[in-house]
Order: C-alpha cells, then structure tokens, then sequence
C-alpha cells in the first residue's frame, strides 16, 4: 500500500441554517463563530496500486501525490469552506464531512490512475481526526 500525508490550511464555520442561533451556538460552540476559524489540516491517503500480470503497477507516489493536491488540496487550500467551496455550499465543512468529501474527489481519479483509495484520514487538530475505511 502506498501512504502519504498532505497538510493544507482553509477556515470555516459550522452552522446548521435550518437550526436556531441558540441551537447553533449550543452544538457547535467557538466553532460557531460567524466569522469562521481556520484549521491546519492534515490529511493522509492509503492506496492500494493495481498490479498487472507480472506484479507491475503503474501506480507510484508520485501519481498520487498528484492526484491528491488536484483534487483535494488546490481545492481546499487557504479557502473559507463554507463560502469558496461548492462541495460545502449546503454541507456542514465539518472534519466528518471534509473526510466524506475528499474520499468522493479521490475514488474515481485513483481507480483510473490504476489503484485503490483504502483509507483516508483527515486530521482537524492534532487530537481530532475522522477515518473513512473503503
């Protein structure tokens, strides 16, 4: 399996519009700041590359770095989530969500690039994190 860590660094604010204030307020906390708070986020890929008859791949490191910071960290990087990212125009930017979402932009890219995305962690801080499992 190939494993590699990105770091990019975008703001955001959890809001659920559909809630009151208070309710806001009382689920989500300093997190609930209407001018938003930024995060540096790691993330961290397991692909597992395709191999061919004779055990080649052509899935390296260097392909999924690149698919990586196309897909995910040029899009996210020094962004408000909430305001600069479709992906997050009526999804809360929370790390769960920011987790779901990458995994979508990876699946396809990596299959066609010849591997498979097997895990994907998103790290908020250094003591939170969500892991999506495929």
């Amino acid at each position: 399996m190939i494993r590699i860590q990105f770091e990019f660094a975008a703001s955001h604010r959890l809001h659920c519009p559909e809630e009151s204030d208070e309710w806001n307020r009382d689920a989500f906390g300093k997190c609930n700041n209407p001018a938003g708070h930024g995060h540096n986020y790691r993330v961290e890929v397991c692909v597992t590359p395709d191999l061919d008859e004779n055990r080649h791949s052509k899935m390296t490191f260097e392909v999924v770095e690149a698919i990586v910071k196309r897909e995910v960290i040029d899009r996210f990087d020094h962004r408000n989530l909430n305001e600069q990212c479709t992906e997050f125009e009526e999804l809360n930017p929370s790390v769960e969500n920011i987790t779901a979402v990458s995994r979508d932009l990876l699946m396809a890219p990596l299959a066609e690039a010849g591997g498979r995305l097997r895990e994907l962690t998103v790290w908020e801080t250094e003591k939170t994190s969500c892991t999506c499992r495929v």
